[in-house]
């Protein structure tokens, strides 16, 4: 949101944590030469109906984990409480007004990684990139993240480990 007001564009940001959005406008709270009009939505990406049919150029999204880390307590609608496959379902929902509300050629981006659960790795990227593919998106690019530096790189590194460190995130960019 920031970059958008700085750079002049129009942007709209959704949160379904109110106290996300609150920060948000705390930091959009200053003034530059580039004109924009700038608004944030306390929402679920999953129910868009404020936003028109093919009314947005370019979608930046980073979903949380399935059943890992914790985005909230209790906000209802909050996808980071289900488990694996309840999240994908979720996610499809997303994906497909996305879809609706991004112009064609308009661009989708969005950040994800995979999950470990009881020592086996899950595809949650790939999982949920295929989501968005089968929502009609078209897979531009596949960006690999590397993880360095985490908060709880230190943690990680102290503990004796019997697997491999899930250590990369995806960045799908899609277009419709």
């Amino acid at each position: 949101m920031i970059e958008a007001k700085l750079l002049g564009r129009n942007a709209i940001g959704v949160d379904i944590n109110s106290e996300a959005v609150k920060l948000s406008n705390t930091n959009l709270n200053f003034t530059c030469q580039e004109k924009s009009k700038i608004f944030t939505k306390q929402g679920n990406a999953n129910n868009l109906s404020f936003i028109k049919d093919e009314s947005i150029d370019l979608i930046c999204t980073h979903p949380p984990y399935a059943d890992i880390i914790r985005y909230s307590k209790e906000i209802p609608g909050d996808i980071s409480h289900l488990k694996y496959e309840d999240f994908l379902k979720e996610l499809e929902k997303v994906a497909k007004e996305s879809y609706r509300v991004l112009k064609k050629q308009g661009i989708c981006t969005f950040m994800i990684g995979d999950i470990r659960k009881k020592g086996y790795v899950l595809p949650l990227g790939m999982n949920s990139m295929q989501k968005f593919v089968d929502a009609g998106f078209k897979l531009k690019e596949i960006i690999i993240k590397e993880q360095h530096n985490c908060k709880t790189t230190e943690y990680w590194d102290n503990i004796e480990k019997t697997f491999l460190m899930l250590a990369h995130e995806y960045i799908f960019v899609l277009e419709k």
